[in-house]
């Protein structure tokens, strides 16, 4: 069989789910589903063999070994696929029943969690018949969380190697904990390496006290082989700078300069003054260098000293941790000024776990994170050059 028999046999799957659609309607749409999905995974197979069945080439890497059922829960109900096989060196399972899984499974398991702990509410209850089309029982839950935990695990504790920016920032969520509701800290990390890519580095879910958690977190990277670090990007989180102290001494840290002008804007006395004194502090960011930005910050905190005095004591005090990007090269500094990186990523995860509302423990919710996180970190790693490395 060559490979226009190959692309002959696509054609005529494609045809008979559109008759099946065409036929039945919505009655034939998992059928159609199923179909696609078995005749992708070949196609998937024959690109990783390198080879069409059958096809004589000395390029082939492997050969197909045949088929093997799998029932996956989907929301048009259960759904058994024939998914591909192969031997030889080469190790293949077909993304179609893989990308995408583990953070939709780890969103199902928190909210079963809820459901099987007889702490959910109507709306919980319904957004997880909505998502499993299904209902799922605690022996279930166990099972694949297991399963899916061993996964996230080994991710966690990977080991690691020389990075040199860091860019962390922390968010929080709501756990229950001893019939109470606790606000617990998610801090996540991501990394620059030599090669100029981005990938995220670790996450970690506590209920501890912010220094402790912090400092824990950062032992945590380095015991991983996290070395060569040249800058730390964040905001003023409580505890950071004292765990950096600890763990990091020497290492460079740039205080976000987003989070830094709307932390002014507090301090501004009169609504109609913030323009001008956001105006102010991006004029001291987009200096030359950091004499002319220092010069400036001196400038503009003598001109509120008047009218806004503690804003003037303010800007003494904090724009000067948000000018260290000045020590880095020129081409890094327009993306390590803030946690812009960091933000949308967690503006993804909010979009993911505000589903939840409440967490049942801080392993559900480090479940959830950490897939998330995984595939985000996997897309930047294939992804091209976050940032342009001098020799």
């Amino acid at each position: 069989m060559n490979k226009n028999t190959t692309h002959r046999n696509q054609n005529d799957v494609i045809e008979t789910v559109l008759q099946l659609l065409l036929d039945h309607q919505q009655d034939a749409l998992a059928e159609g589903f199923r179909l696609l999905v078995n005749e992708a995974m070949k196609a998937e197979r024959n690109y990783a063999l390198n080879a069409a069945p059958y096809e004589r080439t000395e390029e082939r890497l492997g050969y197909a070994n045949g088929f093997k059922p799998k029932t996956v829960a989907t929301r048009l109900g259960p759904l058994t696929f024939q998914v591909p096989q192969v031997r030889g060196e080469i190790d293949f399972y077909p993304s179609a029943l893989e990308k995408g899984l583990r953070s939709e499974r780890a969103l199902k398991l928190a909210l079963a969690e809820m459901y099987v702990k007889g702490i959910s509410t109507r709306k919980v209850t319904d957004v997880l018949e909505a998502m499993c089309g299904l209902e799922i029982s605690s022996t279930q839950v166990s099972r694949a969380a297991a399963e899916l935990d061993g996964i996230l695990k080994q991710w966690r504790e990977r080991p690691l190697g020389s990075i040199r920016y860091l860019i962390i920032d922390a968010r929080y969520e709501k756990v229950r904990q001893n019939g109470a509701v606790r606000s617990c800290a998610v801090l996540i990390a991501i990394g620059i390496d030599d090669q100029g890519k981005r990938s995220v580095l670790g996450v970690s879910c506590s209920l501890s006290e912010a220094e402790v958690h912090w400092r824990e977190f950062l032992e945590s990277l380095q015991n991983r082989g996290l070395h060569g670090l040249k800058a730390i990007v964040s905001d003023d989180h409580a505890g950071l700078q004292a765990a950096i102290a600890a763990r990091l001494c020497g290492v460079l840290w740039q205080r976000c300069q987003f989070h830094l002008q709307r932390n002014a804007m507090a301090l501004v006395p009169k609504l109609d003054q913030r323009a001008e004194v956001a105006r102010d502090l991006r004029s001291i960011f987009n200096a030359l260098d950091r004499p002319e930005a220092e010069a400036r910050l001196k400038t503009i905190a003598q001109k509120w000293e008047k009218t806004a005095p503690k804003l003037s004591a303010w800007l003494e005090t904090n724009v000067p941790e948000a000018l260290t990007i000045f020590s880095l090269p020129e081409t890094h500094r327009r993306r390590l000024r803030t946690t812009n990186a960091l933000e949308r990523l967690n503006q993804e995860l909010k979009r993911r776990t505000r589903v939840a509302l409440i967490f049942p423990s801080e392993s559900a919710l480090e479940r959830l994170v950490t897939a998330l996180l995984m595939e985000q970190s996997e897309q930047w790693e294939t992804d091209k050059t976050y940032l342009t490395m001098e020799n």
